[in-house]
């Protein structure tokens, strides 16, 4: 039976694993890795291999959608475009691309003209190419005059960027994947790798194996730690407090690299003071703390192996969704500051980036403070929980949503719901109908990442030219965007995804000027690593950091005692739970592609909540449990007694919205980034 082979990138986490598909008959019959795939290295994870079946889903929006409730409130829209109208069910209408687009440029140049540019905002971008990621910021700052533009990095990693950009002038991975073989010891914290980004873990535990080189830390035990020479189960919103006793050991026992310190970094003497002078860095601290009493011991330990190792860090969300994120991240480049583990081979940073294009649509400019290749904006906008505020204070009239679900994945979805209530008009851009599809004015679907072609950039700056598996008379992101504009104004006029690419050359030429569509087609296999010039950079900092002085930076934050540490240090026990939040391998984010895959969704078809064995009488022998917190209450969670989380802890997914996992979170979040800190709330439990 004939096939045809094609090669393109998995469409769903940061680590962005090469792919071959048997495609016939336009249709994906299989998905398999590249024997010698640069990235897969010939493996892909369940959902790399199975997770497809979403592109002929009978549940893909295949013909634009239109509110009835929204064509009742605007009748001289509705008459405008009445012809094109099909009822589809009680509450939408379906009609062509064309009047879907009329209807929404009307309604946004109405909104405009009554309560000026700044009414409309724009969040989503990280689960498109670059190429509609670049056009979604442009339209928004260019054709709306608005600067409130966001992405879904600020629910994950804009914490990474904050702080790895405010002490080595770049928020990006430092190291290709590769070098975890070149490394003599990792440190992993705040990554459940095996289940987040496994393509990734499977290098380290290879290494492991060959070299016992790995510690791990964490609030619960992961299964890395399987494979783990250090493993260390801290308290919730420690990460802070751990990193800067690593930092306070390798400064008394002066394991610090003078050489690297004197001559590529700048405040190292206030910091060194002010870190050997807060009894919050002094690993002893642990002794005050009941159940961890001995991190005191092992926190020295892990951070002798790290200076005196060629060392790589690698996180994930569970250092940045918490308070003091962009400060644990700052932690972090500290750690590779004062040992010179950064800047060469095998020694590095490396931030675990869940989307397959987060790095690339924060690169394109989707964010409210940076303009394309992280220039300055002319006007700064407002981050989303700031746009959530001005949506109920009537500031905000207007969303353009392109493939982000704020109504599922993003924290206090009680007062989510208030803000959207206010809105006059909400737009979205997507494959099916997801919470916030659910709640939109106009409902476009696109194409997808497995039926059209652009750049996709991984967690390690890896920029992959994705081409169509499958023909699709979907538009996609950029296409609809060039309608809205031409409705508007009229002057995009691209052509293909290339001429939008070659713009972006030009726009944000310090990374991509010389990253042709020609190189990454001849340079499909492996790739390249941004900045790309005459040749591409796979090791960043190798000579200088990218600040303007070319130094590192210590700057300091002290740990501020809370929430877990501060009850266990004043009473010594927990009052309640405290529960953490996380990915299940098989389902991916809202699992609104993960779903529709019968073999993925069959293994994962509910959130669970893990609870300890100790705490399993408390229970009573309940099979299900609601969660409340300050902020609201989850649905009622199927229980997982598990010897894997510490007593007074729980653990949950969130890849279902019919869970309400979100409703258990406020606004708390990261202080500079307001990042929310889903790592960590406390609740009651609930018989159901």
């Amino acid at each position: 039976m004939y096939y045809e082979e094609i090669e393109s990138v998995c469409t769903y986490c940061g680590v962005g694993c090469d792919i071959v598909a048997e495609v016939e008959e336009n249709g994906i019959r299989k998905i398999r890795a590249d024997k010698d795939g640069y990235v897969s290295q010939g493996k892909l994870c369940v959902k790399g291999k199975y997770g497809f079946d979403f592109v002929t889903s009978e549940a893909r929006v295949r013909k634009p959608r239109i509110a009835k409730r929204f064509l009742d409130k605007n009748p001289h829209i509705a008459k405008e475009i009445e012809a094109s109208l099909k009822p589809l069910d009680s509450e939408w209408f379906t009609t062509d691309l064309e009047n879907a687009v009329k209807a929404a440029a009307m309604k946004l140049q109405e909104i405009r003209k009554k309560y000026g540019d700044e009414s409309f905002c724009a969040i989503g971008g990280a689960r498109t190419s670059c190429e509609s990621a670049y056009l979604f910021q442009k339209f928004t700052r260019d054709a709306m005059n608005s600067p409130h533009v966001d992405n879904c990095a600020r629910v994950c990693h804009s914490p990474s960027l904050k702080g790895m950009r405010a002490t080595i002038g770049e928020g990006a991975a430092t190291n290709p994947y590769n070098d975890i073989y070149e490394t003599e010891f990792i440190l992993i914290i705040g990554s459940n790798t095996t289940e987040a980004h496994p393509i990734v873990a499977n290098r380290i535990i290879d290494v492991a194996r060959l070299h016992d080189n790995v510690a791990v830390i964490d609030v619960r035990e992961i299964k890395m730690m399987k494979y783990a020479k250090h493993s260390a189960v801290i308290p919730y919103e420690a990460n802070l407090l751990v990193l800067n006793m690593m930092a306070y050991v390798i400064l008394k026992e002066e394991l610090y690299n003078k050489k690297f310190v004197e001559s590529r970094t700048s405040g190292f003497e206030s910091y060194r003071e002010q870190i050997l002078n807060d009894p919050y860095a002094d690993p002893q601290f642990f002794k005050e703390i009941p159940g961890y009493e001995h991190l005191a011991t092992l926190i020295p330990v892990i951070a002798r192996e790290y200076a005196l190792k060629k060392s790589m860090i690698f996180w994930g969300l569970g250092v940045t969704e918490h308070l003091d994120g962009s400060y644990a991240v700052m932690a972090i480049t500290h750690l590779a500051l004062l040992t010179g583990n950064i800047g060469k081979t095998g020694a590095g940073l490396m931030p675990l980036r869940g989307q397959n294009n987060v790095q690339g649509a924060c690169d394109m400019g989707c964010l409210p403070y940076y303009a394309p290749d992280y220039q300055k904006p002319e006007k700064e906008g407002l981050m989303t929980p700031q746009l959530v505020d001005a949506m109920l204070e009537g500031k905000i009239k207007a969303l353009l949503n392109m493939g982000e679900d704020i109504a599922h994945i993003h924290p206090n979805q009680n007062k989510i719901e208030k803000a959207l209530d206010e809105l006059e008009f909400i737009m979205v851009q997507e494959l099916f109908m997801t919470e916030i599809a659910k709640r939109a004015d106009i409902v476009i679907g696109v194409k997808s990442a497995y039926e059209k072609e652009g750049v996709y950039v991984n967690a390690m700056r890896r920029l992959h030219l994705s081409q169509p598996l499958v023909k699709s008379e979907l538009p996609d992101d950029w296409e609809v965007l060039q309608m809205l504009e031409n409705r508007m104004r009229g002057e995009y006029g691209y052509s293909s995804s290339e001429d939008v690419w070659n713009e972006i050359r030009e726009v944000a030429h310090r990374r991509f000027s010389q990253a042709t569509y020609l190189r990454l087609k001849r340079h499909r296999k492996r790739g390249l690593q941004w900045p790309v010039y005459t040749e591409d950079t796979p090791v960043l900092h190798l000579l200088d950091f990218r600040t303007d002085d070319g130094l590192g930076k210590f700057k300091y934050h002290r740990y501020k005692e809370r929430g877990m540490v501060k009850e266990l240090r004043d009473i010594g026990t927990v009052s309640g739970f405290y529960l953490t939040t996380g990915r299940t391998l098989p389902q991916y984010n809202n699992a609104a592609q993960t779903k529709q895959s019968q073999k993925l969704n069959d293994r994962y078809d509910e959130d669970l909540l893990l609870v300890s064995e100790a705490d399993a009488p408390k229970l009573k022998g309940s099979e299900y449990v609601v969660l409340e917190s300050a902020y609201g209450k989850s649905a009622p969670l199927r229980v997982k007694v598990t010897d894997k989380v510490k007593p007074n802890t729980l653990f949950a997914t969130f890849h279902h919205a019919k869970s309400k996992i979100n409703y258990l979170f406020g606004d708390e979040s990261d202080e500079l980034i307001l990042t929310a800190a889903f790592k960590s709330v406390k609740v009651k439990v609930h018989p159901a």
